[in-house]
């Protein structure tokens, strides 16, 4: 649908009746003051005429000058306009009731959002990738439903799982390292909570997957109960290491968002971060997941095929109602009239 139009429904004659692209009905004003335009042209046309010679005198003087064609030609033009706007702006008449049926897989995706996801070792930092990889993501989902879960020294359910992606996007804006309550890296936290979304899933799927996006660096150590428990539910761990092996310092930033300093430890040395790909390699493999990395970004591409060769299960069932469309009514006649009107000439002596 045309950004910012909605479509027009009404009742006519008892019918439901309504316009997809309303926004089209413009090509038919334009279409009619086409028209317009032409008929007083013509009239013009013909008076002028007449004020310089006299009507028994038009044939010799003016011959094969011709006042109505081209107000013929001029209208075939406007009404085909008209009827073209009508078509584009999808009339529809009637309903059907359909009942769809949503087959896809649950996916709650846990993102790291501890401090040291502000390093910049990957362009533009850890957290800013990470965030446009998971719209790739999400961009790429078919049918499947999806929930966000955020974590730092503790974890909370961001989005719940969900078929609308623009929701979950939006929720994925707000996440900010500077406001969550606790800090530090609790990976363990995090999966137990979207465990936890998954099992509280109204008709959840046969297959499910928690896509976990950090640079790995658990410092309370749950994870272990974590893996064990997401086995035994037969979840999988999609890992997706953020960051480099050689390390990155952690920036800190005032209120207005300026570089300050980077961080550093009770010793006053500065903090390094590095990528936990042994960890994360552990967490995936104890769950019959996958480890996936890219040096210069994320590797979700690789994630998706995943997810697409996974069973289906069906998520939901609804009964939607369907519109005929009609278009094909005004879109014929239109091609019509604007084929007659390039076929006829503006005037007799041309087509001789």
């Amino acid at each position: 649908m045309t950004p910012g139009m909605e479509a027009w429904r009404f009742t006519l004659l008892g019918y439901q009746v309504g316009l997809a692209q309303p926004l089209f009905l413009l090509l038919f004003v334009m279409g009619l003051l086409l028209g317009a335009l032409v008929l007083v042209k013509a009239l013009g046309r013909r008076t002028r005429l007449s004020a310089l010679i006299a009507e028994r005198h038009v044939a010799m003087l003016a011959p094969g000058v011709s006042v109505w064609r081209p107000a013929v030609q001029g209208s075939l033009y406007g009404l085909g306009l008209m009827l073209f706007g009508l078509a584009l702006a999808q009339p529809q008449c009637g309903t059907k009731s359909e009942l769809t049926k949503r087959r896809g897989i649950d996916v709650v995706v846990a993102l790291d959002a501890s401090k040291s996801m502000l390093a910049r070792d990957v362009q533009p930092s850890r957290l800013d990738r990470a965030r446009l990889e998971l719209n790739t993501l999400l961009d790429e989902l078919k049918g499947d439903r999806a929930g966000l879960v955020v974590f730092a020294g503790d974890a909370f359910v961001q989005s719940p799982l969900t078929s609308d992606y623009s929701a979950v996007k939006l929720f994925l804006r707000a996440v900010d390292p500077d406001v969550m309550p606790q800090g530090g890296t609790n990976v363990g936290a995090a999966l137990k909570l979207a465990k936890q979304v998954l099992d509280n899933a109204d008709r959840g799927s046969k297959e499910r997957v928690v896509v976990l996006l950090s640079d790995g660096e658990d410092l309370t150590g749950e994870v272990r109960e974590a893996t064990d428990a997401l086995k035994d539910a037969h979840v999988q761990v999609l890992a997706v290491g953020v960051g480099s092996d050689s390390g990155e310092p952690i920036p800190v930033y005032d209120r207005r968002g300026e570089f300050v300093d980077y961080k550093k430890d009770g010793n006053g040395d500065t903090v390094i971060t590095r990528l936990d790909r042994a960890g994360l390699t552990a967490i995936a493999d104890a769950t019959g997941g996958a480890f996936f990395y890219q040096p210069n970004g994320v590797a979700m591409s690789q994630v998706v095929e995943r997810i697409d060769q996974m069973q289906k299960s069906e998520l939901e069932s609804r009964v939607t109602v369907r519109y005929d469309e009609r278009f094909q009514l005004f879109a014929i006649p239109g091609l019509v009239l604007l084929v007659l009107g390039m076929m006829l000439l503006p005037s007799r002596r041309r087509a001789a």
